[in-house]
């Protein structure tokens, strides 16, 4: 089954901007998601990955069909939270995606106290098989 562990930039509960975290934080923390990453890879649960800019560079685009689409910037900067990036994994169980956003969510922050970052964990809608002819 593929789940696709989408993670929200922004600050968690009680834990400060990352801007604030001593190098030596970020660096644990970043060694933390490595080795998340490392593991899916070598056990073949991994299918993808990105990290995605912030919101500066973000467009919303909608579009009725008619004339020419809008184009607005988005999301917008009162938001708290806009997607970072995300991980598609191809695993066993929906048991195993969680497992996998719990190490994520539990990545090491300030003082090395997991961030408890909240992490969706979201299906990815299979295909029907094509129709015979």
């Amino acid at each position: 089954m593929r789940y696709m562990l989408l993670m929200n930039h922004g600050s968690a509960p009680g834990i400060p901007p990352m801007s604030e975290w001593a190098p030596e934080e970020v660096r644990a923390h970043g060694a933390a998601m490595v080795a998340i990453h490392e593991e899916l890879i070598a056990n073949g649960e991994f299918v993808g990955a990105e990290g995605l800019i912030g919101p500066d560079g973000s467009k919303i685009v909608t579009h009725n069909g008619i004339g020419v689409p809008v184009v607005t910037d988005g999301p917008f900067p009162e938001a708290k939270e806009f997607l970072a990036g995300y991980w598609l994994i191809d695993v066993e169980s929906e048991q195993r995606a969680i497992e996998i956003a719990a190490k994520t969510s539990a990545a090491p922050g300030p003082g090395g106290r997991g961030v408890a970052r909240e992490i969706q964990v979201r299906p990815v809608m299979s295909r029907s098989p094509a129709p015979e002819s």
